[in-house]
């Protein structure tokens, strides 16, 4: 099958060679070329924009940072991709925006006669690598099985959430407790330090235990070594957070302890720990910088 690919960062590079290795045809777009020469490499075929990418396939998947660059690329610019794409032809947005963004989309799409999936993912650098995503999935259901294949290929499950903005309704969901659960535990870690307790002894207690979210055995190398190399990077938790803010707002729901996480990582970004993995917010906790 032919795919369009857009977006080649952290986690769109390597669901796409996932596809790649289960052998489907990509066509890929990303505005920093550098980054599409892996797959070119494999025999994929990069276009020059959005548009000439769409006309190439009827299949396209997004994988970008916020709402306003996946509204640039699809829509907004003159060579966004909605327009070149032929009538029946299936968006599937894998980025993580809020639910009435990809609502909206929906409604654009619909408009040119494409048909619409909102799919982003849980899981970082390691599962995207290993095809251990997750997949939240709102969108008609005839659609989400034609995809399901395609999500098999990047992921180890798909949840089908319900129609139109339910996938990244999930995500907002999924993501305040991610979030949360690293400010709790580096919270916690930098107390026990402070009383005397080694980070190995801090570690191997709290992840016996069963308070402590699964994740966060996966963050033990990094903290303790000190070097935060970017799986899911901090900036984009913070941008997460701002996302699910505005939902609350838009549906009148108070989230108090979401909205001071989402200050304590907006600090840490301040700080110059954007960049880094977002269990540098123990690095912000235990040094203030």
């Amino acid at each position: 099958m032919k795919i369009g690919f857009i977006g080649l960062g952290i986690m769109g590079s390597r669901m796409a060679t996932n596809l790649q290795k289960k052998g489907h045809e990509l066509v890929v777009y990303n505005r920093s070329k550098e980054k599409t020469e892996p797959l070119i490499a494999q025999g994929a075929v990069r276009a020059q924009t959005p548009a000439d990418l769409a006309r190439q396939v009827k299949i396209v998947i997004t994988m970008l940072s916020k709402p306003d660059a996946v509204a640039e690329t699809a829509l907004l610019d003159k060579n966004g991709f909605l327009g070149s794409l032929a009538p029946q032809s299936l968006w599937i947005d894998c980025s993580t925006v809020n639910p009435s963004f990809s609502k909206l989309m929906a409604m654009e799409a619909k408009q040119r006669k494409v048909r619409f999936i909102d799919a982003p993912v849980a899981g970082s650098r390691g599962p995207a690598e290993q095809g251990q995503l997750l997949f939240f999935v709102g969108g008609e259901k005839a659609d989400v099985e034609e995809a399901r294949p395609l999500f098999e290929a990047m992921g180890k499950a798909v949840f089908h959430m319900g129609g139109h903005g339910m996938g990244t309704s999930m995500k907002m969901v999924n993501n305040i407790i991610l979030a949360q659960a690293m400010v709790a535990f580096s919270e916690a870690i930098v107390l026990g330090e402070s009383l005397g307790i080694s980070k190995d002894q801090l570690f191997t207690t709290l992840l016996a235990s069963p308070v402590v979210a699964p994740f966060l055995a996966f963050k033990r190398p990094m903290i303790e070594a000190g070097k935060f190399d970017p799986e899911f990077p901090l900036q984009w938790m913070h941008k997460d957070l701002q996302l699910a803010a505005e939902t609350a707002y838009e549906t009148g729901v108070p989230l108090p302890l979401a909205n001071a996480t989402k200050e304590l990582y907006a600090l840490a970004v301040k700080n110059g720990l954007g960049e880094m993995d977002f269990s540098a917010i123990y690095k912000f906790l235990s040094t203030g910088k």
